[in-house]
């Protein structure tokens, strides 16, 4: 058996356990893409069609999802990820505090700025999710990749050309909104080191310790106690909807995550942009509330255009960085081999 497993290796890589290059790039963003469509489609149920007053309850109810089917997976060897020791908070650091601040200030700057200034503001995720790649992980991108990054935000300038209107308090929660959520996701990409917690120890360990700090601030501003008097609870189609959003939230920060490792955070930030222009596209078609305006027509397609560039020179190999190896995924046999292999002597 052992000879067999030694004729296999000689033809297997760690390398032969992950998808080709391009597939795992284009599949993992799409992933992506669909969760993240799909939890907006839900939510907006949730929140307009039953008025459903609580979003941070909401969140709540995703990471409690995440914990839970993390766990079980564990527990049926289904997945594997580190125990609980106490270097763990110091491996996972600052990841959960970069969460409850992108929560907070997200919250305060939606509701001090019009819908199109803040989503104009969001966009500046992008350049600043590029510059702390450059900083912080020392990645290099080519000139027409940074074009492409500002050829996005300037489209979403023009899309809100006529609402620029001017809110000091808001324009600081929006800021700090976007520094949270580049570091977040550079981080994030930073500590997926399969040697370490792993994608899937960091998923289970993260919604651990955001939780707790997301739980008191449902209960200090009454988004807990308007949750519980809500009247929607023996509705059975709102309670299935309730929980949909809470696996589709799983759902999210798994492909999130997963994103973030095949392709860059980069690319993640700049496929949740694409995916809000096509949000905008079909309310052209549907549900009768987007307004026309030629200037804002305009403002989307540069928008579009930025993407899709963006999307061509990354998988036409422009970025070309090194494809990470899903550690994770690795047979436990070829892992051993591979070991063996290293550890023995030279001629």
């Amino acid at each position: 058996m052992t000879a067999g497993l030694q004729a296999e290796g000689a033809d297997l890589d760690p390398a032969s356990a992950r998808l080709p290059s391009r597939v795992a790039k284009l599949l993992s963003a799409l992933f992506y893409g669909t969760c993240s469509f799909l939890i907006v489609l839900v939510n907006k149920a949730l929140l307009t069609t039953y008025r459903f007053p609580s979003p941070i309850f909401l969140g709540i109810g995703q990471m409690a999802v995440t914990i839970m089917v993390l766990y079980v997976s564990k527990l049926n060897k289904l997945i594997h990820f580190p125990d609980f020791d106490k270097k763990i908070p110091v491996k996972l650091f600052p990841l959960p505090l970069l969460y409850v601040g992108n929560h907070i200030s997200g919250l305060s700057s939606t509701s001090k700025l019009s819908l199109p200034m803040f989503t104009v503001l969001r966009k500046f995720t992008i350049p600043l999710t590029l510059l702390l790649e450059t900083i912080i992980l020392g990645k290099q991108y080519s000139l027409s990749i940074i074009v492409s990054v500002f050829t996005i935000v300037l489209g979403a300038f023009i899309a809100a050309g006529s609402d620029l209107a001017f809110n000091l308090e808001g324009y600081i929660f929006v800021f700090l909104n976007d520094i949270f959520t580049a570091a977040n996701g550079v981080y994030t990409k930073q500590k997926m080191d399969p040697k370490e917690l792993g994608k899937y120890g960091l998923l289970f360990y993260n919604a651990c310790f955001m939780i707790i700090p997301t739980l008191i601030i449902s209960v200090s501003t009454g988004d807990l106690q308007q949750a519980t008097e809500f009247n929607e609870w023996k509705n059975v189609l709102f309670i299935i909807q309730f929980l949909l959003s809470c696996f589709l939230g799983f759902l999210l920060m798994y492909s999130t995550v997963l994103c973030s490792f095949y392709n860059s955070a980069l690319t993640t930030a700049v496929v949740g942009a694409i995916k809000n222009v096509s949000i905008a596209y079909i309310g052209m078609l549907v549900g009768g509330d987007y307004i026309f305006s030629m200037l804002n027509f305009v403002g989307l397609n540069i928008c579009m255009a930025g993407g899709l560039r963006y999307s061509f020179l990354t998988l036409s190999g422009q970025l070309n960085p090194k494809q990470p190896v899903d550690e994770e995924d690795i047979p436990q046999d070829l892992k051993s081999y591979n070991l063996r292999q290293d550890c023995r002597p030279g001629p």
